[in-house]
């Protein structure tokens, strides 16, 4: 009774605080501008493909496959910690073995995947502190940010140990059945060899009260955590935008102006409707983003692989892809908590371009996608680019050099040359026809 009324207040604490993160960021997405949701059924494909069977991540097939590992080993381990839960707040013991067969197939892939997980974060702790493998390097990844994914590794490999140590005692409580149940585990029982029934239950209860304490430990770090994307990934791949990559968004109200401007009916006539109410063009800074620009932050993975892949960086350019969806997280943290509680009006003088992204990163991206598709989370990075482009040139008027002459010839002479259209035919002047 009294183990069931502390993990009561201990779990009620626990998901009392995950639940104020959320909100918190329920909050500030709701400072952002809309995104379309549509074609549900392409979405639950793109899913199944990129999220569950984790195609992107084993296109490296030795270290995606151990990355797919540890994800598939989390959802099947998730079955055990939702019965510890219901567990600790019925009092009883096992609540999901009346499923039978279903139960001990979810035990024993558990027990399995439990070695295999503890193992591959023990590689993935030593190619970040050993190896320091150059794709997890850059200007934007600070000391904090490898700090922060040590402490997430080793978070998971601390449960990991609980899980098997939980295991293990278990297999001891029930030796006939313990190679059965726990297949691995139960080779560690007969190593420890213990026979006293107190020493076992003991053991038993410091690895369940571990385990679950640490679960509730990971769940509550991991909002503030580069490992939000243990959340935040399959929701994320959910509402990818589903057009082609190379498929740029255009601004509607644009859009309607111009059609409006190109058909004679409409183009010299009296306006019908009250102008609307001027928006920003583009992004400037982290409100101006669309909800699922800001989900993309939070689902970084931060592993470089968009770096890595970008021709721009690659030729020594300062673009990071990585490094704008990290900045647009740190810029939303910063400047949300002020604008819930002052209202829009509130200004730090600071935005997200410049103080945070420079104009020179921007200009460099190439928009050949590159990043968007080795992202294994499905984050659109060349969308936020060319947002923040799109403000460059449409309120400052700063677009480069280069760009300035392409606009001023499409201005005076309807193409991106400089020359008069009535001089476009001239090169043909003198060919003749057979």
């Amino acid at each position: 009774m009294l183990k069931q009324i502390v993990f009561i207040v201990i779990s009620t604490l626990s998901f009392g605080m995950l639940f104020y993160s959320f909100f918190k960021i329920y909050k500030y997405l709701k400072l952002t501008k809309p995104f379309k949701i549509r074609h549900l059924g392409k979405r639950i494909a793109v899913t199944l493909n990129v999220a569950i069977f984790q195609t992107k991540i084993l296109r490296r097939p030795v270290i995606g496959l151990l990355h797919a590992l540890v994800f598939w080993g989390f959802c099947v381990i998730l079955f055990g910690s939702l019965e510890m839960m219901l567990d600790g707040f019925s009092g009883n013991e096992k609540s999901f073995s009346v499923l039978g067969i279903v139960y001990k197939i979810f035990i024993v892939s558990g027990d399995i995947f439990a070695f295999i997980i503890f193992f591959a974060i023990i590689i993935f702790l030593a190619r970040r502190t050993v190896l320091k493998v150059k794709r997890f390097s850059g200007i934007e990844m600070k000391h904090k940010s490898h700090v922060d994914a040590n402490i997430a590794l080793s978070l998971i490999l601390f449960l990991m140990v609980s899980l098997i140590g939980m295991n293990t005692f278990s297999a001891l409580m029930i030796p006939e059945e313990a190679k059965s149940l726990y297949p691995l585990s139960s080779y560690l029982s007969n190593i420890l060899n213990i026979t006293d029934s107190e020493t076992i239950k003991s053991g038993y209860e410091i690895n369940w009260w571990s385990h679950i304490s640490l679960i509730f430990i990971f769940m509550n770090v991991l909002p503030y955590s580069k490992h939000f994307h243990v959340f935040m990934s399959v929701p994320n791949v959910f509402f990818s935008r589903l057009e082609p990559l190379g498929k740029l968004p255009n601004m509607d109200n644009i859009t309607k102006e111009v059609k409006s401007m190109m058909n004679p009916e409409t183009a010299f006539a009296e306006p019908t409707e009250p102008p609307a109410e001027i928006e920003r063009f583009g992004v400037k800074d982290c409100e101006d983003v669309t909800w699922k620009n800001y989900l993309d932050s939070l689902s970084c993975t931060q592993c470089g692989r968009c770096t890595a892949s970008c021709p721009a960086n690659i030729t020594g350019k300062k673009l990071s892809p990585r490094k704008i969806m990290i900045d647009l997280r740190a810029r939303m943290k910063e400047k949300a908590p002020h604008l819930l509680k002052e209202g829009e009006t509130f200004s730090d003088n600071k935005s997200l371009i410049k103080d945070y992204i420079f104009t020179e990163e921007i200009w460099a991206c190439t928009t050949c996608n590159a990043c968007a598709q080795e992202c294994p989370v499905n984050i659109n990075h060349p969308e936020m680019i060319v947002f923040m482009r799109r403000y460059l040139v449409m309120e400052e008027s700063a677009a480069p050099a280069m760009l300035n002459v392409m606009f001023t010839n499409i201005e005076n002479n309807g193409a991106p040359w400089q020359f008069s259209s009535e001089d476009r035919m001239l090169w043909a002047k003198d060919l003749t026809t057979n």
